[in-house]
């Protein structure tokens, strides 16, 4: 909990059994309230070691895709009364020690949603990003930027904190299955005119990712 409001962490899984236990050891417990995971049909042992680290588990039986198992993830959470919802994927992609920092911005009223950012700060690269992801990643976002009269620096980051007003108020159902829903999801948020704000996060990228 922070400044009143409850947080919940929502992890989309798919295949995470080697990255989720360190991606747990680095969620800041102190003020998250509760820890979700949805794994869509993972051929591995996610599930089993979500559940050894007493993370409340949801398991697809039918892989549902990308955008299927957020939309898991985020009615799951708001069963549980929760005030802020993060997105942090388990594969250690993006660090965990954001999570604080996004949370605040919300808990305090600064912003109704925060994107982790891995264009912020310039260190994409240096963190691994693949130069042809990087390339259409500034590409896309510059488009979607003119389109929308906006100026993020990032469309396409997974890592993302909602207030529930947010969450309730977008027609999710709405939106693809697949990995769509993301920009699907964000250009929602844009469009019901909630505040939307950043958070530079270091990219990176390793095998397990």
């Amino acid at each position: 909990m922070l400044n009143g409001k409850r947080i919940t962490v929502v992890m989309p899984a798919y295949n995470a059994e080697k990255t989720l236990l360190k991606t747990h050891s680095e969620i800041p417990h102190d003020i998250v309230d509760n820890i979700i995971l949805t794994d869509d049909a993972s051929q591995d042992r996610t599930a089993e070691v979500a559940r050894q680290l007493n993370i409340k588990t949801f398991v697809h039986m039918k892989n549902k895709g990308y955008g299927g198992n957020q939309k898991t993830c985020y009615q799951e959470a708001l069963r549980t009364g929760s005030d802020i919802i993060i997105m942090l994927h388990p594969d250690y992609q993006y660090t965990p020690k954001l999570i604080t920092s996004m949370a605040s911005m919300i808990a305090y009223g600064v912003f109704d949603a925060v994107i982790a950012s891995r264009i912020l700060g310039n260190k994409a690269l240096e963190g691994g990003m693949p130069l042809y992801k990087y390339i259409s990643n500034r590409f896309l976002t510059a488009a979607e930027n003119l389109l929308i009269q906006q100026k993020l620096s990032e469309y396409h980051s997974g890592y993302r904190a909602f207030s529930a007003n947010v969450l309730e108020s977008l027609p999710l159902m709405e939106n693809s299955d697949d990995f769509v829903f993301d920009n699907e999801m964000l250009l929602q948020t844009l469009y019901f005119e909630f505040n939307v704000g950043e958070v530079s996060c270091p990219a990176k990228y390793f095998d397990k990712a």
